[in-house]
């Protein structure tokens, strides 16, 4: 069975993966004296395939090959970075209110679902919080956590309508690296799951993300009903937390798994889960240091403006004050001179 071999003994192990180089050499000799580079990437793939895909995964479609799913993130590059811009450069952009309330409502109602039936299918009932296998039996519940990883991965191939709906309304400022990144790597990484780890450990990261998806695309949701709702939406510093606190949390649970000897998880996978929870770490962090402690700082600065606006303003006012008021008293000692000349006058004349 697919993906067993983590049970042989560390001697059993190295001499397994020295049969695996050989026969990488073997294939890179034979393939390389003909120049035939595309015949030898398709040669790793089945070798990869006969002894660890999951026969169960063939039923599904765009599981027979990883370049369906390579194709469909190069078409989402291409327009998100080359096609949409020039499609939207002479054209005003759309509003799309209504479109973007209901998909941000169908992808609430999505990820509700899916992270309660990875609730059900195994991680509220019988899955092992410290270290879960992957169970590739034709059992009910084995079946079901298939079936909803599969689903998983259809959800992440339709949430490239993000960036799409970020360039039809010119909203380039939303189209990050971070963001175009996130969306491009996630149906691989998701096409792999599917292929040769529909359960286990590696379920972990989907059941904390479909939590997060239900919080952000409520979010979005409100925030495309109109600027009325925008009083609502102060929690949004909070969602970009939210995302990183599920990043550590992988991180904790792969490096648990990762680095305990009775765990019965592949170490080549928990690596795997391991480094793309740290980068997507990393990413996320940065973004929101960038963002809202940048923000934080500018919002002090501009405090410290209006301060320093105000004081020179009552400082002007005083100044101003004292100057009418100068005036006045010249104007008053000027009219007491006139007065006791006129007197003087009078005196003479008498």
């Amino acid at each position: 069975m697919a993906m067993q071999y983590h049970n042989y003994n560390s001697s059993t192990r190295f001499e397994m993966v020295v049969e695996i180089a050989n026969i990488a050499l073997d294939e890179f000799k034979t393939h390389h004296l003909s120049r035939n580079y595309t015949g030898l990437v398709q040669r790793y793939y089945q070798l990869v395939e006969e002894d660890y895909g999951d026969p169960r995964a063939e039923r599904f479609p765009l599981m027979e090959h990883p370049l369906f799913t390579f194709g469909l993130v190069a078409i989402y590059l291409s327009w998100v970075l080359v096609l949409g811009p020039l499609f939207m450069r002479d054209r005003k952009p759309f509003q799309l209110r209504r479109t973007l309330v209901i998909y941000n409502a169908f992808q609430v109602l999505l990820s509700g679902y899916m992270f309660y039936e990875h609730l059900m299918a195994g991680w509220l009932n019988y899955y092992n919080l410290k270290c879960q296998p992957v169970d590739y039996s034709d059992g009910p519940m084995s079946k079901r956590m298939l079936n909803l990883c599969y689903i998983y991965y259809l959800s992440k191939l339709t949430e490239f309508a993000d960036t799409v709906f970020f360039v039809l309304r010119k909203k380039s400022s939303q189209i990050t690296w971070l963001h175009v990144y996130h969306h491009s790597v996630t149906p691989l990484e998701t096409w792999v799951l599917v292929k040769f780890l529909a359960g286990g450990n590696a379920t972990f990261p989907n059941l904390l993300n479909n939590f997060v998806h239900v919080c952000m695309y409520f979010y979005y949701m409100m925030s495309a009903m109109g600027p009325e709702y925008a009083k609502f939406l102060w929690w949004k510093k909070y969602m970009t937390e939210l995302q990183i606190a599920q990043f550590v949390l992988c991180i904790v649970h792969t490096t648990r798994a990762l680095f305990s000897s009775q765990c019965q998880f592949s170490k080549f996978i928990s690596t795997l889960l391991l480094i793309n929870a740290s980068i997507f770490f990393c990413l996320f962090m940065n973004f929101y240091m960038q963002s809202y402690r940048k923000t934080k700082a500018q919002q002090l600065e501009q405090q410290q403006k209006q301060q320093q606006q105000q004081q020179l303003t009552a400082a002007t006012a005083l100044a101003d004050g004292n100057n009418n008021n100068s005036i006045e008293l010249s104007k008053d000692k000027q009219q007491l001179q006139q007065e006791q000349q006129i007197l003087a006058h009078k005196l003479k004349a008498l």
